[in-house]
C-alpha cells in the first residue's frame, strides 16, 4: 500500500492533526529509523536510572519498573524525515508516577534522556511533565517491537519523534540545557512539528 498524501487524509480525521511538510504513512506501516545497531536487551541486567537534579534519585530493574502504574493514551507521531501516523494507542508509564516517586528539585529544568549506545537527547522538564508523555512500552495493544525500542523508549507526542528516545535507560534531570545527539548534528532543539522547527 502507498503513502497517503494530505489531499487523501482518512475520512473522519481533522486535516489540522497533519503538521506542515509531514506525510501520513500506510496504515501498517511504521518506518525504521535509529542511530546505531539495535541492542540485545538481557532484562537480568537492564535498568532504567533516574539521577540529577531530583531529591530521591532512584536506579529502577526492570521487574521494579514493571510494578509502576501504567496507562494507555491515543496519540499521534511525527518524524523529521515527514512521515506521520495518527490516532495509534500507546501504553507505559505516565511520566508523572515517575516524577512523584523523584522529586525534581526547584532547580531543575531540563531532562536528557540517555539511550543504549550512547544516544541522548533533551527537553525541557516543563514539556515532559505533561499528560501525554510516557515511559512507553506498548503499541497498539502489543509490546514494543525490539526495533522500535522495546524494552522501554520515551514518548512524546508533541516533538518530533527523535525527542521519543528508543531504548531508553536513564534520565538526568538538569539545571541547565545541554544538547543531545542529533541536536549537535544540526537537528532543532525546538523540534516542534507545527512550527517546522526541523533543522538549525
Amino acid at each position: 500500500m502507498g503513502l497517503f498524501t494530505r489531499n487523501r487524509i482518512p475520512e473522519g480525521v481533522d486535516p489540522k492533526r497533519l503538521p506542515p511538510g509531514q506525510t501520513l504513512t500506510a496504515p501498517d506501516k511504521w518506518p525504521l529509523l535509529h542511530f546505531g545497531p539495535v541492542p540485545k536487551t538481557d532484562l537480568e541486567t537492564w535498568s532504567l536510572k533516574v539521577f540529577g537534579e531530583v531529591a530521591k534519585p532512584v536506579t529502577l530493574g526492570y521487574e521494579q519498573f514493571k510494578e509502576l502504574p501504567t496507562k494507555e493514551i491515543p496519540a499521534d507521531i511525527h518524524c523529521v524525515t515527514a512521515w506521520s501516523r495518527l490516532g495509534d494507542r500507546w501504553t507505559g508509564v505516565p511520566i508523572q508516577a515517575l516524577l512523584e516517586m523523584v522529586q525534581p528539585t526547584p532547580d531543575a529544568r531540563y531532562v536528557m534522556a540517555h539511550c543504549e549506545y550512547g544516544y541522548t537527547t533533551s527537553v525541557p522538564l516543563s514539556v515532559l511533565d505533561d499528560d501525554d508523555v510516557l515511559l512507553c512500552t506498548g503499541w497498539n495493544g502489543q509490546d514494543l517491537s525490539v526495533e522500535h525500542g522495546w524494552p522501554l523508549r520515551l514518548l512524546i507526542p508533541k516533538k518530533y519523534f527523535w525527542k521519543s528516545a528508543k531504548w531508553l535507560r536513564g534520565l538526568e534531570f538538569m539545571s541547565k540545557n545541554r544538547l543531545g545527539f542529533w541536536e549537535q548534528r544540526g537537528y532543532h532543539d525546538e523540534a516542534d512539528p507545527f512550527k517546522e522547527t526541523r533543522y538549525w
